[in-house]
């Protein structure tokens, strides 16, 4: 019995050992992700036109989203259009990368499409996101309005049958 508990404490002893080893891991893994978020967000010009008209556009758009939520014809009409936009991304970012003199002071769009996918295609997945999170409820709505309406549909028949 005594082996037993021995091996178990030596085991717990071990998993305890590996769980701080993983959190510090962890920890020291995020800082430099943090440190090239920030040298990422520091190296772009954000007072140059065309990029205050894109963070416009995805406020207006996610305003549009909010405002029209409870029509959920148009919301998936929106929910495609902004799939549509993210699935053009890379041709997106293709031809940006080709005309970019003429509309901004450097080359953003590099081959892997990382700044077009930071500031085009992750904003309109947080708002297909919200659009797909609010048909949802809706969803839910509508099976518990259906199912009332059921229920009361055979409370009254079973009433007629009684009388």
């Amino acid at each position: 019995m005594e082996e037993l508990r021995s091996a178990v404490e030596g085991h717990m002893d071990l998993m305890a050992d590996l769980v701080q080893n993983l959190t510090a891991e962890f920890r020291s893994g995020l800082a430099p992700a943090y440190e090239n978020l920030i040298g990422f967000f520091h190296a772009i010009d954000w007072k140059e036109p065309w990029l205050m008209c894109l963070l416009g556009f995805h406020g207006a758009l996610l305003l549009v989203t909010i405002f029209t939520r409870r029509n959920i014809n148009f919301q998936m009409v929106l929910f495609l259009l902004v799939l549509a936009g993210i699935y053009s991304a890379e041709t997106l970012n293709r031809l940006l990368g080709q005309n970019w003199k003429s509309f901004a002071s450097q080359n953003y769009f590099d081959k892997h499409g990382l700044f077009l996918s930071t500031l085009w295609s992750g904003p309109l997945l947080v708002i297909s996101m919200a659009i797909l999170i609010n048909n949802l409820f809706s969803l839910c709505h509508l099976i518990v309005k259906w199912k009332r309406a059921e229920l009361r549909h055979r409370a009254r028949l079973s009433h007629k049958k009684e009388h």
